[in-house]
């Protein structure tokens, strides 16, 4: 099994969405484009992943939405150097399809007195569905390790809950652990890097906007 030495996980550019929810109202989301700014954040982050890469072979899988493929294109990497794949399951969580801007945000206010991984969204999304579908990727991305010449880097272009419920999933977080933790910023990186003893480390924690309240002992 050739297990790549780097997991990058980053999270979209600045969209419209990010800076004016009413925007869901009148455009779809997965239709959503970057910000000036977003374009920047993704040119910037784009530097860091050729310096990072080097003329080392990766092996990207992008979100299918218009917002994560902007991204990806800003990064400028080398053609020749990457297999591109866009993944449906690594999508931004479904709030629904067009979006009252004041149901949603009262639906956020529900979502944050009830929990981000449980509630569901009215016709959409909860936490726990998208950490099941971002957990049949990992199988499947597991299985892509077979292959002896996997390349010896991967990169995911996704949203930040994706982000989070991954490596909730490959760490074995509970729930209680995701629950306190921040999204990454617009362009954010975090970064799964495999050691000497076979295993993989976060580069960076993610934040934490309180301590966990686990409901038993878990590990």
């Amino acid at each position: 099994m050739a297990r790549p030495r780097r997991i990058v996980l980053v999270r979209h550019g600045e969209s419209t969405g990010n800076v004016d929810d009413s925007v869901y109202e009148r455009e779809p989301d997965h239709a959503l484009a970057l910000t000036e700014r977003g374009w920047q954040q993704a040119e910037e982050t784009g530097k860091e992943l050729r310096e990072l890469f080097g003329r080392e072979r990766v092996s990207v899988y992008v979100s299918p939405y218009r917002r994560t493929h902007e991204t990806l294109r800003a990064f400028h990497l080398d053609p020749d150097l990457i297999r591109v794949r866009e993944e449906p399951r690594l999508r931004e969580q479904d709030w629904g399809n067009w979006q009252d801007r004041d149901d949603v945000r009262l639906q956020k206010a529900y979502r944050d007195a009830y929990g981000h991984f449980f509630y569901r969204f009215a016709q959409g999304e909860s936490g726990a569905d998208v950490y099941d579908r971002v957990g049949g990727f990992l199988e499947s991305l597991f299985r892509s390790f077979e292959a002896p010449d996997h390349p010896p880097n991967v990169l995911l272009v996704t949203h930040g809950l994706a982000m989070r419920l991954f490596c909730m999933r490959w760490f074995h977080w509970t729930v209680a652990e995701f629950e306190c933790l921040s999204n990454p910023g617009n362009g954010e990186m975090r970064m799964l890097v495999l050691g000497d003893d076979g295993k993989y480390a976060l580069d960076r924690p993610f934040d934490r906007w309180r301590d966990p309240e686990p409901y038993g002992i878990t590990g």
